[in-house]
């Protein structure tokens, strides 16, 4: 089986209140020089057999229509993902 992650981001038109209470938080803690915060979704999909890229655009079309709100949304990134299992992987 293998793993495929979507990244969804708010629009950077559309205002991020969950950011901005991130970013706040951040400089309370004594975090400086972030000057910026946005919030978005990680998605994990997992699939039978290999990542290809015919499983990659099913899965974009999967995140344009489902995942995401495409009114207020972008998916920035949908990608394959190495097993944590394997060598790569593993930490």
């Amino acid at each position: 089986m293998a793993r495929v992650v979507v990244e969804v981001m708010p629009k950077p038109e559309i205002l991020d209140p969950q950011g901005k209470a991130i970013s706040s938080g951040l400089t309370r803690l004594g975090f400086d020089g972030f000057t910026d915060v946005r919030q978005g979704k990680r998605f994990e999909l997992t699939v039978e057999g290999e990542v290809t890229d015919a499983v990659l655009t099913e899965v974009r079309d999967a995140a344009e229509k489902l995942l995401s709100n495409p009114v207020i949304e972008n998916v920035v990134a949908v990608r394959a993902e190495e097993d944590p299992g394997t060598e790569a992987g593993a930490r």
